[in-house]
């Protein structure tokens, strides 16, 4: 798994390498000290995963994230435990603490696995036509996911809207999407995925973005990177 870390401190790189060292499956394939400097080397390198600090000068690392075309997973590295919250809010897969303890990184690690582990081949992608299970505690559906209007991120899990039911799965966004076929479930932003055969209406937002209204009444901003591939799939 390639992996590039972020950190504007070379002693703090230095030392997450060092314990990386220990797990011959990640591949360190970049170090960057900058924000904008992360930004241009995850979308050109695509790696894996990401090992990001939260404050750095300029941007933070929230910051980062809003600006790459490229969705890795991510794997924040932060001496604040006050941006956890938010931190799953933007789908992290994990939050480490400094100093680093080996225990939380074997574990952060093992979560990169699951995620990266048996990637969906384009012939086995789950289509509109696709019946799934679904459950919730004692409730139990099984759901056409042309029914599936959108797809919502909350931290480790997924909400999925159907009919008037919203079921939260333990599932990353991430590795949804992963399995979904793209020309019909598409990644809007950070937070959602949703069904094209559900759109509505489109109209331009800010920042180059799209304002999306699904027949079901929702609204979804496609974030001004994923408008640009958006319209790149679709257009003539």
């Amino acid at each position: 798994m390639k992996a590039i870390i972020v950190d504007d401190e070379r002693l703090a790189r230095k030392e997450l390498t060092r314990l990386l060292s220990e797990f011959p499956e990640i591949e360190i394939i970049k170090e960057c000290d900058s924000a904008d400097d992360a930004i241009i080397e995850v979308d050109k390198l695509k790696p894996d995963v990401v090992f990001l600090d939260i404050h750095m000068p300029g941007k933070d690392g929230f910051g980062v994230l809003e600006e790459l075309d490229y969705t890795p997973h991510v794997i924040f590295v932060t001496a604040y435990d006050e941006y956890a919250i938010k931190a799953f809010e933007v789908n992290a897969l994990d939050y480490l603490l400094k100093p680093i303890q080996t225990d939380r990184l074997k574990e952060a690690i093992s979560k990169i696995k699951v995620e990266t582990t048996d990637p969906v081949s384009v012939g086995d992608k789950l289509t509109e036509n696709h019946q799934v299970f679904v459950k919730d505690g004692e409730k139990c559906w099984f759901v056409r996911l042309g029914d599936v209007p959108m797809f919502e991120s909350e931290g480790n899990y997924v909400r999925v809207y159907f009919d008037n039911n919203k079921p939260l799965i333990l599932k990353s966004l991430n590795n949804l999407a992963n399995k979904l076929d793209e020309n019909t479930f598409f990644r809007a932003n950070r937070k959602f995925i949703i069904n094209l055969n559900w759109v509505d209406k489109i109209e331009g937002w800010f920042n180059g973005g799209l304002m999306v209204k699904l027949k079901n009444g929702e609204q979804i901003e496609i974030s001004r990177r994923q408008a640009s591939k958006f319209k790149e799939m679709k257009s003539l």
